[in-house]
């Protein structure tokens, strides 16, 4: 039996009773998104319908990267699993990592072998299919702004590009394009602005990290690649490949999830492999720890 979280909210529709606990929470999974205060009677309502749905099909469905509607699944597994957005500071990433294996992908490529330009030999190759032509041709067209325009770029059409092009192509040639090992700075200057970063990444200031995972837990996609990421990119110290799940393939696919949410990271600069977020842990107050937490994800994570 189907076991896709579109197929288990019809079944919980048919149902009178799982109806009426689903529509609950819906009504708690919306106010969670908007930030709205919760007094306690309506926590209370929030968790007991959680605990409600029992062995319901909802409580254990999936949604997969490349499935149809997408989005609508995502939407449908949070409704599902809003408490996990209720974690304080110390249980926000602990909650993340108990829904990761619901919302991580397994399936990883290998990486391209090296040439005396990897990165611009990629594009060659890219070139060679007409899916990762049309889908890299299409990002690039809406994420570049027209020569002498005053005006931004469309950010969100743009790393909606992105997201179809890293979903839709096969990793074969997502991961030779995004990851080409470089030599020199020409290389390097194609590899960093694969992703239009004057678009999709960098705007004239950096926000704060602390906002730019609030806009992440907004996002149905982005939230659900985040528990991704946190779950394959988990650095432990005595790992030889420095990832506590021992699966390096599967932390640069997580990381590629990322790429075209509110969280997109991208290289630093043309000579180097490190990667960032575009956000800054200035003026974070008492949550600094927290902010620096969020950015050494990216900035300092040995698995990575």
């Amino acid at each position: 039996p189907r076991s896709d979280c579109l197929a288990a909210e019809q079944l919980c529709l048919s149902d009178s009773t799982c109806n009426a606990t689903y529509r609950t929470l819906e009504n708690c999974a919306l106010a969670k998104t908007h930030f709205l205060p919760l007094d306690h009677d309506s926590r209370v309502r929030c968790l007991n319908a959680e605990l409600d749905l029992g062995n319901s099909s909802l409580l254990h469905c999936k949604c997969h990267r490349r499935m149809k509607r997408q989005e609508h699944c995502l939407r449908i597994f949070w409704t599902v699993h809003s408490s996990v957005t209720d974690a304080n500071e110390e249980q926000w990433k602990t909650h993340y990592n108990e829904v990761a294996a619901l919302v991580s992908g397994k399936d990883c490529s290998r990486l391209a072998g090296d040439a005396t330009n990897p990165c611009l030999e990629a594009s060659h190759v890219c070139n060679l299919s007409r899916k990762c032509f049309r889908l890299r041709t299409d990002y690039a067209s809406i994420c570049t702004k027209e020569a002498g325009s005053e005006d931004m770029c469309d950010r969100r059409k743009c790393r909606r590009g992105l997201r179809n092009f890293f979903e839709r192509v096969p990793e074969d040639f997502t991961k030779r394009i995004l990851f080409c090992p470089c030599q020199d700075e020409l290389c390097g200057e194609r590899r960093r602005k694969t992703i239009v970063p004057d678009c999709s990444f960098q705007s004239n200031t950096k926000p704060n990290c602390l906002g730019l995972l609030d806009s992440c837990l907004e996002d149905h996609i982005c939230k659900s690649r985040l528990a991704d990421f946190q779950q394959n990119c988990q650095p432990a110290d005595m790992s030889p490949d420095g990832c506590s799940q021992h699966n390096h393939a599967a932390c640069l696919q997580a990381y590629m999830g990322m790429i075209g949410t509110p969280m997109t990271p991208n290289y630093v600069s043309n000579s180097s492999v490190k990667v960032s977020l575009w956000c800054t842990c200035e003026s974070s107050g008492n949550q600094k720890e927290k902010c620096d937490q969020i950015l050494g994800m990216f900035e300092s994570n040995k698995c990575l």
